[in-house]
């Protein structure tokens, strides 16, 4: 399915009014995608967890709200409102919330020099 979206105005959203029913697991939203960048609004339940894979694409997570573990090429990095983390492409990661998360997750295509 493409989710590409084309704007040429200036939107805004409100993430927290996007969420839905964010008590049971993870829940995920692509809020825009276009040829460059996906911007996903993604919620994880207390306690759940996403384990190790990893992305083609580059990747940064801005927290919104909660907290959690993210683990990233072996290191722990906690998670709490207001923290940015930048995930170069094919780095393993896994995340833990160890209560209800809210992350921007932001993908953008990776150019080999």
């Amino acid at each position: 399915m493409d989710t590409k979206m084309k704007s040429s105005k200036a939107f805004t959203k409100q993430l927290h009014s996007e969420v839905e029913d964010s008590e049971k697991g993870v829940f995920s939203k692509v809020l825009f995608k276009d040829d460059c960048c996906q911007y996903t609004l993604l919620s994880l339940a207390e306690n759940t967890e996403i384990s190790e894979h990893a992305s083609t694409r580059n990747a940064t997570v801005n927290v919104i709200e909660g907290g959690g573990m993210l683990t990233l090429e072996g290191r722990e990095i906690p998670l709490e409102q207001g923290v940015f983390v930048f995930m170069p492409a094919n780095a393993p990661h896994a995340l833990k919330a160890h209560e209800n998360l809210l992350l921007l997750l932001t993908l953008s295509e990776h150019f080999s020099l």
